[in-house]
């Protein structure tokens, strides 16, 4: 299994203890995230950004380790983080995980959840997660999945990215549902739990987006 971590510049006390998932073959490190992975005694194989919140001492640290380094203008089209990652999606890993792209300033958190809900990740096979030390979450197209219970992550809430996402049904869930629709801005499918080994989830149409979450960090 192929897997990339990207590491953004988020506030570090939201990073998870990063020792508790298996290594990846490449860890990316994108500007300010770059620090925190040199913090955390990580050396990225590859980094991204315009360098402008980086410690000095962290860039000359990774030119000296001979990383790959892709350096772009502070004015540009995309988020460095949305270079990263399309960069990292061309590699087409069988897993993405983004680290360090919530708490702290909002935009940049919308801003990662706005690359799980591009067309080109969602069609992608390479399975996509933003995680912190409360949330992991993902984005789905129409389908049926199967969802593991997980202490860690007690509550499973379901949001529409799309205009309307028709047909949800949940199974194995504290609040089943069958064959209803779920228009955007519903609150109707927030904070569900799991009451035994897996549930279910299946819809017809539209975009979910997929948040477990927990009460205190792990």
């Amino acid at each position: 299994m192929k897997t990339i971590y990207l590491m953004a510049g988020g506030p570090i006390e939201n990073i998870p203890d990063i020792s508790q998932y298996e290594q990846p073959d490449v860890w990316v490190g994108i500007d300010k995230g770059i620090s925190t992975l040199v913090s955390l005694g990580v050396t990225p194989s590859v980094v991204f950004g315009d360098f402008d919140s980086i410690e000095p001492k962290d860039l000359q640290y990774i030119t000296d380790s001979q990383s790959t380094i892709f350096q772009f203008p502070s004015e540009k089209d995309d988020t460095d983080l949305a270079l990263a990652f399309d960069w990292a999606l061309k590699q087409q890993p069988d897993c993405i995980k983004v680290f360090g792209n919530t708490g702290g300033r909002m935009d940049h958190s919308m801003g990662g959840i706005q690359l799980l809900v591009e067309e080109t990740a969602l069609k992608s096979s390479t399975k996509v997660t933003i995680e912190d030390r409360w949330n992991t979450m993902f984005a789905v197209i129409p389908g049926t999945y199967t969802i593991a219970n997980n202490q860690k992550f007690k509550y499973i809430s379901f949001f529409t990215i799309s205009p309307q996402v028709e047909g949800i049904t949940l199974t194995g869930f504290k609040y089943p549902l069958n064959n209803r629709d779920l228009p955007l801005g519903s609150t109707l499918c927030v904070s569900n739990e799991l009451i035994s080994e897996s549930g279910t989830f299946s819809f017809t149409s539209g975009i979910l987006l997929v948040i477990r979450s927990n009460d205190s960090g792990a």
